[in-house]
């Protein structure tokens, strides 16, 4: 028997590829909408007793694709799933995790409360935006880290056992960077920076050693690409050879591909394909996780360790 795999709208090519690597074909669903604008989900195939998956990134759309895997696991649990596993590479609304000020909801805890309420028996994301997003959700939560992978890949592409410096685009990504470079045995560097308002960061100082480096940002999303291209501008200033990029995430807001493009600071970004990517870019490079969202949903199919793709 091979896993059981569905998915919705956000992101059919990383759902075909994980389809790929499981040795088997998406499940049967029509997941549209009515002429109103009302998502619309049928399940065309039997899943009775069975632990199902459900792959949907919830990117832009966020609304549209989240409703989707909501209506989905609404329609696997009314036709007696026994387990529905929400595979989600990127998880929308995580940064919204506390209230930035009075009376604003939390809306990460919400998006939990609607998955569970939904039928949804465990979850599986992607270097999840803030850990703390995890303590929202009371059924099983896997954490799947890229690192590995990141470090294999970008091997290949740029020299990461020669004069490299791991940097962390601000102190809240000073963990993810340790562990970063930890796996190359590098030094790290840290970006010090304000935000004056959501979206938007300045640049206040460079803490560490990057003159004449190979400097890799490292971070798990990239979006409007501001504080990326200012940490970039900002390396180069303090003597930096090259500045290259890792951001998990492709968001990519607005104009944020035209930010890249024209940046001489940046030399190449690299991103995974948890977000489809809209725009080519001749500095943007992809590379799949469908390999070990695959390898994650065979270990939770058979139920065996998820502890190599976690750890």
């Amino acid at each position: 028997m091979k896993p059981t795999l569905f998915t919705g709208n956000s992101n059919v090519p990383l759902a075909e590829a994980v389809a790929k690597e499981l040795w088997t074909k998406l499940g049967d669903a029509l997941v549209a909408k009515f002429n109103d604008g009302e998502t619309r989900v049928r399940i065309n195939q039997t899943v009775r007793g069975q632990k199902v998956f459900v792959l949907q990134s919830t990117c832009d759309p966020v609304n549209d694709n989240l409703m989707e895997i909501l209506l989905m696991a609404d329609a696997l649990k009314r036709s007696s799933a026994e387990k529905i596993v929400a595979v989600i590479p990127y998880f929308g609304y995580s940064r919204q995790d506390y209230q930035m000020s009075a009376r604003e909801p939390i809306t990460s805890r919400l998006v939990a409360d609607l998955l569970q309420q939904a039928g949804v028996t465990s979850v599986v994301t992607v270097d999840m935006h803030s850990s703390k997003a995890q303590g929202f959700f009371s059924v099983p939560f896997d954490n799947l880290k890229t690192t590995r992978m990141a470090t294999e890949y970008l091997s290949k592409e740029i020299d990461l056992n020669k004069n490299i410096v791991v940097v962390s685009p601000d102190a809240g990504g000073v963990s993810r960077t340790q562990y970063f470079a930890a796996r190359i045995n590098a030094p790290i560097a840290i970006i010090h920076k304000r935000r004056p308002r959501p979206g938007e960061a300045k640049v206040m100082s460079v803490i560490g050693d990057v003159e004449g480096k190979n400097c890799l940002l490292v971070d798990d999303m990239i979006d409007t690409g501001g504080s990326l291209i200012g940490a970039a501008d900002a390396l180069k200033e303090k003597g930096a050879k090259n500045v290259y990029a890792y951001c998990t995430h492709a968001v990519l807001s607005g104009d944020a591909v035209g930010k890249i493009e024209k940046s001489k600071s940046l030399e190449k970004l690299f991103v995974t394909d948890t977000i489809p990517l809209k725009k080519k870019s001749r500095k943007i490079k992809v590379f799949s996780t469908a390999p070990i969202l695959a390898k994650a949903i065979s270990a939770i199919y058979e139920n065996v360790s998820i502890s190599p793709y976690v750890d």
